[in-house]
């Protein structure tokens, strides 16, 4: 399974600097985008804003304003094809080429889908529909990229203390292990990791199971894989921490190690986000909303976390945050105050201070 860290690894680019600009559409067909920034409509989100490297750095094209409400979204790294969630009531799958023309639409099966994974042979999708606390899978056309059929959807059962954010199941992240016979499924209502086991050829669900139980109320969000050590990283929003957890060769988890994301003498409201890690393997990174801060650690030769600082994120709420080491930069989506922050990102994985970078209101998603 590859961990969502969004790294962005092409060649440096010139500039540091973002601006607001307005680039012809047409110039995507020449694969032009180097980003995009996914938005919410009810917002003011001008819907999908592509990213481009001028002259100055970082450009904000023209919207494709058919393209709302993307939360989030992956891409096929042999064929360019985007998959992108419409996090509505009714959830929705769009297809996209590399120009972003769409190439189909599909149903989520479930409410407000707000992660997705593709399996490491592009065979299999997922996407974890929060408000309906279900899973969704589809099998993929190999040479169309198009999703074949109706997806299989599995329905996640549980609760936690916090009434108002757990009172039923609500499946906030999945991805894929062992090859694509396995799919983890995070859970903030439920407070679980859950683990649903598929046929490698029909890429059917085949068993269901939990693969950890995370303390009562913490409300896990994310995981992240470390690339080499069998472990991994589990950011929980409702109770700010990432847990360190042993990976099993069956696929379930025990946790070795839990840390905060917030300062010490920090009291006020805040909840965690986004995790990644960089490419080394070397730097933990989660973004802190209400604190409004990245929090960097070490990662030590164990797995274990050592917390090295905690940088403003420039701006308030961020959301999702995208490290591109080849440019030297972190950018952050700043969802309430609607602008993607740039913070320069330091050799030994240190952040710098943050300027405000490019303003585009709603924005809550970043992908290469």
């Amino acid at each position: 399974m590859t961990s969502p860290a969004l790294l962005f690894s092409r060649r440096a680019l010139v500039g540091t600097a973002m601006a607001l600009g307005a680039l012809p559409s047409r110039l995507l067909a020449h694969n032009s985008v180097e980003l995009i920034a996914g938005t919410y409509a009810r917002e003011g989100g001008p819907g999908l804003v592509p990213l481009t490297a001028g002259p100055s750095g970082w450009v904000a094209g023209r919207p494709f304003d058919t393209i709302r409400n993307a939360s989030f979204g992956v891409r096929a790294s042999a064929s360019g094809i985007r998959y992108l969630l419409d996090e509505q009531e009714k959830g929705r799958l769009g297809v996209y080429d590399r120009g972003l023309r769409r190439l189909g639409d599909f149903s989520t099966l479930g409410s407000d889908p707000c992660h997705a994974a593709l399996s490491p042979d592009g065979r299999l999708l997922a996407v974890a529909n929060y408000s309906s606390g279900s899973v969704a899978v589809w099998r993929v056309d190999r040479d169309t990229g198009r999703p074949m059929g109706e997806a299989q959807l599995v329905v996640h059962t549980g609760s936690g203390p916090n009434s108002a954010r757990q009172a039923g199941p609500h499946a906030h992240w999945v991805g894929f292990t062992m090859g694509s016979k396995l799919l983890h499924a995070v859970d903030l209502g439920a407070d679980a990791i859950f683990a649903h086991m598929l046929d490698p050829r029909s890429g059917a669900i085949v068993s269901s199971s939990l693969a950890y139980r995370a303390p009562a109320g913490s409300g896990p969000r994310h995981l992240a894989r470390h690339p080499r050590l069998r472990i991994a990283y589990l950011v929980s929003e409702l109770a700010n921490t990432v847990t360190i957890l042993t990976v099993h060769p069956n696929g379930t988890f025990a946790a070795k190690g839990i840390v905060s994301t917030l300062p010490a003498a920090f009291a006020g409201p805040s909840t965690a986000a986004h995790i990644a890690l960089n490419s080394r393997g070397t730097r933990l990174y989660v973004s802190n909303r209400g604190h409004d801060s990245i929090a960097v650690f070490a990662i030590g030769a164990d797995g274990g976390l050592t917390l090295l600082q905690h940088v403003g994120s420039g701006g308030r709420g961020p959301r999702l945050f995208l490290l591109v080491e080849a440019r030297g930069e972190m950018l952050v989506a700043n969802q309430r105050s609607g602008n993607v922050a740039r913070l320069p990102l330091d050799h030994d994985g240190r952040l710098g201070a943050a300027d405000h970078g490019t303003s585009i209101p709603g924005v809550v998603f970043l992908s290469a």
